[in-house]
């Protein structure tokens, strides 16, 4: 039985059905369980002192490209809108394979970790050169972090008036067959699972309508999840309506894309009728404003969102359309882009950070065993030293967002620990940033 004690930190911001926050409290993990909160806690495991620091859930990443980590700042996409950012990455794309697919992933994810997630979903549509999706499943084992990777698909090429270049892109029977292959390979439905995957058809403008709909039907056989990017950008709506003469809800909703068991990443677009469909079905949405920002989508309607009952998770979508892989600051963006839309009042810090943490974990059907701090729910927890330049001066817990600081000192994934001090501990982060610079400058040529 492994056991460790996190004591006396300053606040202890739960996240639970009360929104409690508990000063100078001590957090008992027992195999990687939360068993216990409360002061005055022994153990004879391993102490880690927590005096100066507030302690959230873990935050929850709900949409990613982590192969994207090795395409950050590319010229000739960094002023592009959607389609035409893709169309100048998708030949560089094309030159990848398993060790560009494995080192992205995971300087990414070490990324995330640096800034306080536990868990990430992933967006893993092209495979060219010999790829496979357990590239990223080995990184994220390496580094520790919970992973909801997905079998993304692309079928439509150029050639069938699509956008992806006609080497991207695979038959739909093979897709199928891979899938069900990943499901059964990799997909632990167990509670406590490190590695869920879902199946993720890229998007509406790159796949068949008949894929999307084998692949639902698959989805729920298999008892996995299904992700796409849906109502990203104006571009996104105008194709919808011309192809397929409806909005992307509509189109979602006649394909069986709509319930709890299907989350869509930006949803920029959304109007009113859409929103209330999502509320009723239950499907949830991964909220990427910083991507949103970089190209130009727009601002996604979260207030409205929220306030109707659709489930909303953050993304902070692949580094060639965001450049960064900070959690945290995406939570920052999201509260602030809300707030330019509507008004100030129109989200607080502490909503902002709850969507960070609970929003995720139940927008990945999670909800039940992580995203608080709460006695049975999984150890997935991030320490912030609040005792630094960032924090001094601030009054409230709301600093986090509001001041910082944006990089944590400790994460516990599971109740392991992959960030002591500020310095991810499972790998050698500094020989893998090494080898990935090697591999951008190899792609860059």
């Amino acid at each position: 039985m492994s056991e460790m004690l996190l004591k006396d930190a300053d606040i202890i911001v739960t996240m639970d059905d009360d929104a409690r926050e508990l000063q100078r409290t001590d957090i008992l993990v027992r195999n990687g369980v939360i068993a216990e909160l409360g002061q005055g806690l022994q153990s004879t495991g391993e102490v880690v002192n927590l005096r100066g620091c507030v302690v959230t859930p873990g935050l929850v990443n709900t949409h990613h490209h982590l192969y994207q980590t090795l395409t950050r700042s590319v010229p000739g996409g960094q002023d592009a809108l959607l389609f035409g950012w893709l169309q100048t990455l998708y030949p560089i794309w094309s030159r990848f394979g398993p060790e560009e697919m494995f080192t992205s992933a995971q300087i990414g994810l070490a990324e995330l970790a640096l800034s306080g997630c536990t868990m990430t979903s992933d967006h893993l549509y092209l495979f060219p050169n010999g790829a496979r999706l357990e590239d990223t499943i080995a990184a994220a084992g390496e580094i520790g972090m919970r992973f909801h990777p997905t079998r993304g698909a692309m079928s439509i090429g150029e050639s069938d008036g699509g956008l992806p270049p006609d080497a991207l892109v695979e038959s739909e029977a093979a897709i199928l067959e891979d899938c069900i292959r990943v499901v059964d390979a990799f997909h632990d439905a167990g509670p406590g699972a490190m590695v869920r995957v879902g199946l993720a058809p890229c998007s509406p403008f790159s796949v068949s309508r008949e894929l999307m709909r084998d692949a639902a039907l698959l989805a729920r056989d298999k008892g996995v999840m299904l992700h796409t990017h849906l109502a990203e950008n104006d571009e996104d709506i105008s194709y919808s309506l011309e192809k397929f003469g409806c909005r992307p809800g509509q189109y979602a909703e006649d394909l069986g894309w709509t319930g709890e068991d299907v989350w869509h990443a930006h949803c920029v677009k959304l109007d009113s009728a859409e929103i209330d469909l999502f509320a009723r079905t239950g499907t949830g949405v991964a909220h990427c404003p910083c991507s949103n920002c970089r190209l130009g989508s727009g601002i996604a309607p979260v207030r409205a969102m929220r306030d109707a009952g659709v489930r909303v998770g953050l993304g902070v979508d692949g580094s060639a359309s965001n450049d960064s892989g900070n959690l945290v600051a995406e939570a920052r963006q999201a509260m602030l882009l809300q707030r330019v839309s509507r008004s100030a009042d129109a989200m607080s810090a502490r909503e902002a950070l709850r969507i960070a943490t609970r929003g995720g974990a139940e927008v990945l059907g999670r909800g039940g065993e992580c995203g608080q701090i709460r006695q049975g729910y999984r150890a997935d927890i991030a320490v912030w030293d609040v005792s630094g330049i960032e924090s001094a001066g601030s009054w409230d817990t709301a600093a986090l967002l509001l001041a910082g600081p944006t990089r944590v000192r400790d994460l516990f994934v599971e109740g392991r620990q992959i960030v002591r001090d500020g310095q991810v501990t499972s790998i050698d982060l500094p020989r893998a940033i090494e080898r990935q610079r090697d591999l951008a400058s190899v792609l860059a040529v």
